[in-house]
């Protein structure tokens, strides 16, 4: 195997060794994926400060991410059926984290649940919830959340509606795959695939399967999920979610100052500036973009974070040095996983940290807390010029 010296080469590695319906589902975007492709593009409109002559002995990456310890600003976002793109992929990417010291945030759409991944690891992890309709359920899985000691709830409110992903439908994407002559044929060709996932019971979404009302199998899961959205949602809702979880909450999804002052309103710990990593909104402004404007309405009250197009520790350090106290990949270590199980999430970890440490270094600072925008070039009209 060549050296693996970036994350483009693991989402090469990735994209050979996952069905296609899986890689898909990761890299791709809803409608024209222009938000998609901008999230990533946009960070190169930024450039670095190299400055020379300045001590670079003692660097530190470490820092806090929602009150918690972090060996670098970055933690693994949520991200839904990581555990098709390798068999019991939430507990590897875990365990992954854990070991690295950045925060792990399971998505309520995995398939490990929560209890799963409790159960094979030793430090908190992080929760993703989604508003739905079923306030049963949404009651259930806060208090298996915290039964688990689950140490930051993440309330996504971006997916109220599902955006249009026309790969995903072409795919007949599901967990399990539906098994047509297409897929199929596709299938047998990933064969290191195959067997990891014949070797485990978790090929489901294990966090709604028997946990949901009426949700008992594949079909009955396929209807629940049709319906599960709640387009009610307002900022009313998002309150009492707040006041039914004792600890940190982080709100996702804030792309707008208006939506980041009402996120402060309701009582979040901290807000992520994100566009759903393109797959909602299409025609949206990336998630770096719309950094400053957020920064500048509430970066001094809330702490933010940013997540969308990050693929090297570059972008980490620009992001953070525009005011983001955290980032967060997803597809990056996806791909890591998809190529290489735990180890390839290892893998993207340590790119990322390499990455960060050195350019830190060669633009003349040495803690990554403090980090600010004279490192950066930023074009004048980087937010863009818009009517109001």
């Amino acid at each position: 195997m060549p050296a693996i010296t970036n994350i483009e080469d693991l989402r090469q590695l990735y994209e050979r060794r996952v069905p296609r319906m899986f890689y898909d589902y990761a890299e791709t975007g809803s409608w024209t994926e222009q938000t998609f492709r901008e999230n990533t593009t946009d960070f190169r409109d930024i450039y670095l400060r190299q400055r020379v002559a300045v001590d670079m002995a003692g660097r530190s990456t470490k820092s806090t991410m929602a009150g918690q310890e972090v060996a670098m600003p970055v933690g693994l976002a949520p991200v839904g059926l990581t555990g098709m793109q390798h068999a019991d992929g939430e507990i590897k990417a875990a365990r992954a984290a854990e070991k690295f010291g950045v925060p792990f945030t399971l998505s309520t759409l995995s398939i490990c649940s929560i209890e799963d991944v409790a159960e094979n690891t030793e430090k908190p992890f992080w929760f993703q919830v989604y508003t739905l309709r079923d306030e049963a359920f949404m009651k259930r899985l806060f208090e298996r959340a915290a039964a688990a000691k689950c140490s930051a709830l993440v309330i996504t409110v971006d997916l109220q509606v599902m955006g249009q992903r026309h790969k995903d439908i072409k795919n007949g994407l599901s967990a399990p795959p539906k098994l047509t002559p297409k897929s199929v044929a596709n299938m047998m060709t990933k064969v290191r695939w195959g067997l990891g996932m014949l070797g485990t019971k978790r090929r489901e979404f294990r966090n709604v399967v028997g946990h949901a009302e009426g949700v008992s199998d594949p079909g009955s899961l396929a209807r629940w999920t049709a319906e599960a959205f709640d387009p009610s949602l307002d900022w009313e809702k998002i309150r009492q979610f707040r006041r039914m979880w004792d600890g940190p909450v982080i709100i996702k999804g804030i792309m707008d100052a208006r939506d980041a002052r009402e996120a402060l309103n309701v009582g979040a710990d901290a807000i992520v500036v994100s566009n759903h990593g393109g797959r909602q909104l299409d025609g949206a402004l990336s998630a770096i973009r719309a950094l400053p404007s957020i920064m500048d309405a509430v970066g001094d009250k809330i702490e933010v974070h940013l997540d969308g197009g990050i693929r090297s520790g570059q972008d980490v350090l620009k992001a953070v040095a525009m005011g983001a106290k955290g980032t967060y990949i997803g597809r990056a270590f996806t791909y890591g996983l998809g190529a290489m199980g735990e180890a390839g999430v290892t893998k993207a970890l340590e790119i990322i940290h390499k990455e960060l440490d050195t350019s830190m270094a060669l633009c003349g600072r040495t803690d990554v807390t403090g980090l600010d925008e004279d490192i950066l070039l930023v074009p004048e009209d980087f937010e863009g010029r818009w009517k109001s």
